[in-house]
Formats: structure tokens, C-alpha cells, sequence
């Protein structure tokens, strides 16, 4: 597997488990609705990217340690076309996500729905984009 396709599942492994859980909660409704600012879901998604964070660092840590020379190489031409078109892809979801919530959410929601929404479309094309890279390695192995 490459060593960019490893890092690829570190990072769509790193979202799911991390932002799962979080719109999990959200989505339960398990926070009172209270004005803006709400520290207490400010401070649960903080959590939640800390984690991600420490799981990617413990990840490449541990890829980098078992493969240092694969980690070094430098991209090649499929490697670079692979990332344009998963960014692509990503883009595409990412534009019209927030054309949703930038455009039209506005006049019917405010608060931590526009910020959670807004969240969630970041964390979308991210999933897109990794899955992208992951299905186009898969393809070409």
C-alpha cells in the first residue's frame, strides 16, 4: 500500500471517529439551545478535534517510524494527479455546501445550526477527499 493511500485512511479513520461522534451528540439534541455564545459545545468540538489531532500524530508517527524511506519519496506524476482530482471532488462538494449555508440557511437558521452546518460541509469534502485518493490508489493497485 502507499505510503500516501496509508495516510489517506489515517486521515478518513481520524474524521469518522472523531466528527461521528460529535454530530452524533449535536444531532441528539443533548445541548440545550442557549444563546450565542455557547462555551460548553465550543468546548465539545474542541475536544473532538484534539482527539483527531493526537490520533493523526500518533498515525503518522507510527507510519513514519515503520516506513521512513516510503515516507520520504517524493510525489510523482500519479501521485499529483490523484490529489488533483480528489481535490476536485472535494472542492465541487465543498462549494455547494456552502453556498447552501452561506446563502440560503441565513434566512431560516442562525446560530450553532449555520456554525454546525457550516462544520459539517468542511468535514464532507474532507471525507470526499480521502475517499477520492483511497478509491484511486485502490483503482490503479
Amino acid at each position: 500500500m502507499p505510503y500516501k493511500e496509508k495516510t489517506a485512511w489515517l486521515s478518513l479513520f481520524a474524521i469518522v471517529v472523531t466528527y461521528g461522534p460529535y454530530f452524533t451528540i449535536i444531532l441528539q439534541g443533548s445541548f440545550p439551545k442557549r444563546p450565542m455564545p455557547d462555551f460548553r459545545q465550543l468546548a465539545l468540538f474542541g475536544m473532538f478535534a484534539v482527539a483527531q489531532m493526537v490520533i493523526l500524530g500518533v498515525g503518522h508517527l507510527y507510519n513514519f517510524l515503520n516506513a521512513p524511506e516510503e515516507a520520504r519519496i517524493p510525489a510523482d506524476e500519479r501521485d499529483r494527479d490523484i490529489h488533483r482530482r480528489s481535490l476536485t471532488a472535494a472542492y465541487s462538494v465543498l462549494i455547494f455546501s456552502m453556498i447552501v449555508v452561506g446563502v440560503v440557511m441565513p434566512f431560516y437558521y442562525q446560530g450553532w445550526t449555520i456554525i454546525n452546518s457550516t462544520l459539517f460541509a468542511i468535514i464532507a469534502s474532507e471525507i470526499v477527499h480521502y475517499s477520492v485518493v483511497i478509491f484511486c490508489y485502490r483503482r490503479q493497485s
